[in-house]
């Protein structure tokens, strides 16, 4: 499991788009958002680096949550 701190996602389309962005790579993974703690966890067989790639790539930087 992947937990990244989005701390731009501010509202339901930066939401869609982050999990689109994250389907791309991996249309398996499960993506769960909590927009008011600025959080994203990805069920993935991707590696965290490629996943807080694509997100970033699609204009949301981020740093994965401890």
């Amino acid at each position: 499991m992947i937990k990244l701190n989005v701390p731009d996602m501010s509202c339901g389309h930066c939401v869609g788009t982050i999990t689109e962005a994250i389907h791309k790579v991996d249309p398996a993974a499960t993506v769960k958002t909590d927009l008011a703690a600025k959080t994203v966890t990805v069920e993935t067989s991707q590696p965290a680096a490629a996943i807080a790639r694509v997100v970033d790539d699609a204009g949301y930087p981020n740093s994965q949550a401890a």
